[in-house]
């Protein structure tokens, strides 16, 4: 039970790392994100469920294989023990909520599921220059980009931690 307890955090902490540095759980962030846009939640703009699995997968093998990402001592350490298949599942539940699609993200704050990673400034746009690669692979939209972008920046303050 230890092992499982042990494995679980240490994936919702990669978990929040990744999407966190998409996605903020936050409610203020979801509720100002593309409220001019339109009535239509960025959720059912992306296309759905089967979209955002598209773009979770192809991320996360990014960012898990990223070198530079990797240097950090406990980012690296965290990718040996998560299975990477439970990683998509949960970075896709979370951005599927924030979002404002049907999922039920169930997993930790961000603050407190970054603070052991000590995550740098040049680590957390390192992220997001993965993350634009990824959305303009999949040619999502400028506005839903610039959407999903502001979400993510909302969760800055709670993830990078290091000088």
């Amino acid at each position: 039970m230890v092992r499982y307890n042990s494995v679980l955090i240490t994936a919702l902490l990669i978990c929040l790392f990744i999407f966190s540095t998409i996605f903020s759980l936050g409610v203020k962030a979801a509720k100002d994100v593309g409220h001019e846009h339109s009535d239509i939640s960025l959720y059912d703009r992306l296309g759905g469920l089967v979209p955002m699995t598209v773009v979770v997968n192809d991320f996360v093998d990014r960012v898990i294989t990223d070198v530079e990402l990797n240097k950090n001592p406990a980012i690296n350490a965290s990718r040996t023990r998560v299975p990477k298949a439970y990683l998509k599942f949960q970075v896709t539940t979370m951005m599927c909520q924030v979002t404002k699609g049907p999922c039920v993200y169930k997993g930790r704050e961000m603050k407190e599921a970054h603070k052991n990673l000590r995550i740098t400034e040049k680590e957390w746009y390192r992220m997001i220059v993965l993350f634009k690669e990824v959305l303009a692979k999949h040619k999502v939209s400028a506005m839903e980009t610039h959407d999903l972008l502001a979400i993510v920046e909302s969760t800055k303050a709670d993830i990078v931690s290091a000088k």
